[in-house]
């Protein structure tokens, strides 16, 4: 592995690190998922960029849960399996909004920095 794609490797990690409740609290705003559901569906509508593991997915659910953010229920699936299904609130509907925001805000300052539009002389 070289420098440079080690460096982009914890460079992406970092930025998944920053926008995983963004991320979650989008997917949840569509409909209600169950967290391997969820993972998958990331990954799916990513293009695969997105890779969440069960180390930072399920962690993050709780704490969205425990603030609010997200409701979640115990349903049984047809193969009688239990699985807990999210479904975001109205105040992480709130959240994700201003959220969303500030990542525009944020994108728009760092493309006017990384890629400044040429002013014609």
């Amino acid at each position: 592995m070289t420098t440079t794609t080690y460096g982009l490797d914890v460079y992406r990690r970092e930025l998944l690190k920053g926008s995983t409740e963004t991320l979650i609290l989008s997917l949840l705003s569509g409909q209600e998922m169950y967290g391997y559901q969820l993972a998958k569906e990331m990954e799916q509508r990513s293009g695969g960029y997105f890779h969440l593991k069960e180390g930072t997915l399920y962690p993050a659910l709780h704490r969205l849960e425990r603030d609010g953010l997200i409701e979640g229920h115990w349903e049984l699936s047809e193969t009688g399996q239990s699985r807990r299904y999210y479904r975001v609130s109205a105040q992480g509907k709130h959240r994700l909004d201003a959220m969303v925001a500030e990542w525009n805000t944020f994108s728009e300052a760092v493309n006017r920095i990384a890629r400044p539009v040429a002013v014609p002389a």
